[in-house]
């Protein structure tokens, strides 16, 4: 039983794409401080739910209902998701020419603390105050100048996303197959970020289709996403038949959420 409110709520939610239903009636609640891995096969609907949580315009929600630390989400642009507190790493970040880490952050942070009616930093304090989190997750000072992700490696680009996580310290993360296309050495450096950032308050989202990063990062629970919606719910160790078994012996049901993460 918890004694705190969740910090998302997702109740009956069904989004469609050009007309098409990808999330159907999905639920799930997640309080804070945990971390909730939802894997499955390609087209499940795992990074739809992702950018429908994160305000993606392409995705018409035709049902249901999101609270976000007692806000409804559905009527939250993008930007105003971002600052009430949720992130979103995506599975191919973008490059972006012309643009530095620390211009791009810094422009970030600031929105951010503008839309709490807080001072905005300076370029000299926000260079020092990106210096000192670089700094505690190891991360060489020469990201700071580079475009954003332009010539980066696979590592380098979703490690660069940890940083802006850490920058901008959200409630809720989402990270959408932040394992793709990483090598082991790359996946445990980013996976060691990650669990850096992690306290009682702040909660995750792990979208991946391989067991393998669950080693690194270990979630609470595990969720298995069919045709838009959940239909198996259990620990660690779902995953770890996952990886043996396969997605073929689960049949979505309309009875399968039922006390789904309570």
């Amino acid at each position: 039983m918890h004694a705190k409110q969740p910090l998302i709520e997702i109740k009956n939610l069904s989004a469609t794409v050009d007309g098409s239903l990808i999330i159907n009636r999905f639920n799930l609640k997640i309080y804070p401080g945990e971390i909730h891995a939802i894997m499955g096969p390609n087209g499940a609907g795992k990074s739809t739910l992702a950018k429908v949580l994160a305000g993606h315009p392409a995705y018409e929600v035709t049902e249901g209902e999101v609270w976000f630390y007692g806000q409804n989400l559905l009527e939250l642009g993008a930007e105003e998701r971002s600052h009430a507190g949720l992130f979103m790493g995506f599975q191919y970040p973008v490059e972006i020419a012309g643009v530095t880490n620390m211009r791009f952050l810094e422009t970030a942070y600031n929105a951010q603390r503008k839309a709490r009616g807080e001072p905005e930093m300076t370029s000299v304090e926000f260079e020092t105050f990106l210096a000192t989190i670089m700094d505690s997750m190891e991360i060489k000072s020469e990201f700071m100048y580079r475009n954003l992700n332009e010539g980066f490696s696979g590592g380098e680009k979703k490690r660069n996303e940890v940083l802006q996580m850490a920058v901008l310290k959200p409630k809720l993360a989402i990270l959408d197959e932040t394992d793709s296309g990483l090598d082991i050495d790359a996946m445990r450096v980013v996976a060691c970020g990650v669990k850096k950032l992690m306290d009682e308050e702040v909660s995750l989202i792990l979208i991946t289709h391989y067991q393998r990063l669950l080693n690194y990062i270990q979630p609470q629970y595990v969720h298995v996403m069919l045709d838009g919606r959940i239909v198996q719910t259990g620990g660690a160790e779902l995953a770890l038949e996952l990886e043996e078994r396969g997605y073929d012996w689960l049949e979505t049901s309309d009875q399968a959420q039922e006390g789904i993460a309570q």
